[in-house]
């Protein structure tokens, strides 16, 4: 596994990216050691397993929340959460920003945007996307700090990067319309362990690569 961890975070780190390890179905013991050898952003799919784990872990590890996001469960990790990747409501957001104003926090999300063909992914389609920030609401604990998506589940790289190429499009429209100034909405969170290369190369700033570090499941 280090080996494997040193040369893809050495790469995600030239290309100015942060590695986050998915770490969904893996042991605290596997997490410890990827820890110990230097890592510290972790992704996991459900709260309920960043719940089990998190009180077992080192308070310094950054926990982002990568899958889809139900709104009764913000709640429970409200208090710890470093970023929420998969926020595609505005009723999502309004949630998270009801439960950081619980805990006095402000909490970092990025906006999901529906790229893939499939239609089993979740996300705003971009009229939706600018519909909704042209009249968001003025939160006070969520920091939406920019864009996460899914590319097509296929073998055709070219389609993968073209859909990339098309969020990174999206984001810098995004960036100088309705963020124009805001510092804080910088992030772009696409690429797993088959297309994170390619994601490296369209703009990705924050990649989520588990069977690579981890093996499969």
């Amino acid at each position: 596994m280090n080996d494997n961890y040193r040369r893809i975070s050495a790469a995600v780190a030239a290309a100015g990216a942060t590695l986050v390890a998915v770490s969904k179905t893996k042991p605290v013991d596997a997490i410890r050691e990827m820890y110990d050898a230097g890592q510290r952003d972790f992704g996991e799919n459900k709260v309920q397993e960043m719940q089990e784990k998190a009180p077992q872990l080192p308070d310094d590890i950054r926990w982002h929340l990568i899958g889809h996001l139900q709104r009764n469960k913000v709640k429970y990790i409200a208090s710890y959460v470093h970023m929420i990747h998969a926020v595609d409501s505005p009723e999502l957001l309004a949630e998270i920003d009801k439960q950081a104003a619980r805990v006095n926090r402000v909490i970092p999300v990025l906006l999901q945007v529906h790229i893939a063909e499939e239609e089993t992914k979740f996300g705003f389609d971009a009229a939706e996307l600018r519909a909704f920030l042209g009249d968001r609401p003025a939160y006070q604990n969520v920091r939406i700090s920019g864009l996460m998506g899914m590319a097509t589940f296929t073998d055709d790289m070219t389609q993968v990067r073209k859909e990339f190429h098309g969020l990174k499009l999206l984001f810098d429209e995004l960036k100088q319309t309705y963020f124009a100034g805001d510092e804080h909405f910088m992030h772009l969170s696409m690429g797993m362990s088959s297309d994170y290369e390619i994601a490296l190369e369209e703009g990705s700033t924050l990649v989520r690569i588990g069977t690579l570090l981890f093996g499969a499941r």
